[in-house]
């Protein structure tokens, strides 16, 4: 397991102890070379941990002075609904005070493998369009994505590469809309998932560290799946919560 690590050992002690008060916000901590002495180990390792734990925000950095306590991260709320028009990333990150944007990167004719042709209703093999995304707000990652469209719904029209053209940047339920696809329901399943090392770097989090998958599927008025997605969110900076419209009539 990456836990295992012996920087991420060493940064799990040194975090411990922050927690147990220790040391309080503002308090600078002992020289990484006394840390290396202290747990036995080298001093990269000894260097490492710290920068696990800066990175991370649990503790700071100040050049020619030391390693400092930070004043914890606040852990923020995302909701999740379908009562937003336009791009729900957008429109969480608006509520939060916040201008979210993306950047991402996408492959056509990618053959979808057994577990995401199940998601879809298609036959493994059968050729999507996948997408990576990564999330910001205000500069700062939020949250990472990858997407797969089967090029049966979307391949000959002007929404095949989903954030391309005049059609792109407005979110998959206004881009399926404009060619006549029309999205009346979505499955969001969360799940509980630690970073790997390639989801920790860009969310500026530990290897291992806790995170939420969201495995979503957006599926036409028919009930044919015509998106599906898994979303990645750091557990240390958000909680998440779901809005359900209720119908006051059926009550």
């Amino acid at each position: 397991m990456p836990r295992d690590t012996p920087y991420l050992q060493v940064a799990a002690k040194i975090r411990a102890r922050v927690q147990a008060g220790e040391w309080a916000v503002g308090d600078k901590l002992p020289s990484r070379a006394r840390f290396a002495e202290e747990y036995d180990v080298g001093p990269s390792v000894a260097q490492r941990a710290v920068e696990c734990l800066i990175v991370e925000g649990l503790l700071e950095g100040r050049a020619g002075s030391g390693t400092y306590v930070r004043k914890p991260r606040e852990r923020r709320r995302m909701v999740r609904s379908r009562l937003r028009e336009g791009s729900p990333f957008r429109s969480k990150m608006r509520d939060q005070g916040s201008e979210g944007t993306w950047e991402c990167n996408s492959r056509a004719r990618v053959p979808a493998t057994e577990d995401i042709a199940e998601r879809l209703a298609i036959e493994p093999g059968d050729l999507c369009v996948m997408t990576d995304y990564e999330f910001l707000a205000d500069g700062q990652p939020v949250q990472l994505a990858r997407s797969w469209e089967p090029m049966a719904v979307t391949g000959g029209t002007p929404i095949l590469l989903p954030e391309m053209g005049p059609r792109g940047k407005i979110g998959v339920v206004e881009r399926m809309r404009s060619i006549d696809v029309h999205i009346s329901t979505a499955i969001e399943t969360p799940r509980p998932a630690r970073a790997t090392r390639e989801q920790a770097h860009f969310l500026g989090i530990s290897v291992g560290d806790p995170v939420t998958l969201l495995e979503r599927t957006y599926f036409d008025a028919e009930g044919r799946p015509v998106e599906t997605a898994d979303i990645i969110i750091p557990d240390i900076r958000w909680e998440i919560a779901y809005e359900i419209e209720v119908d006051p009539h059926r009550f």
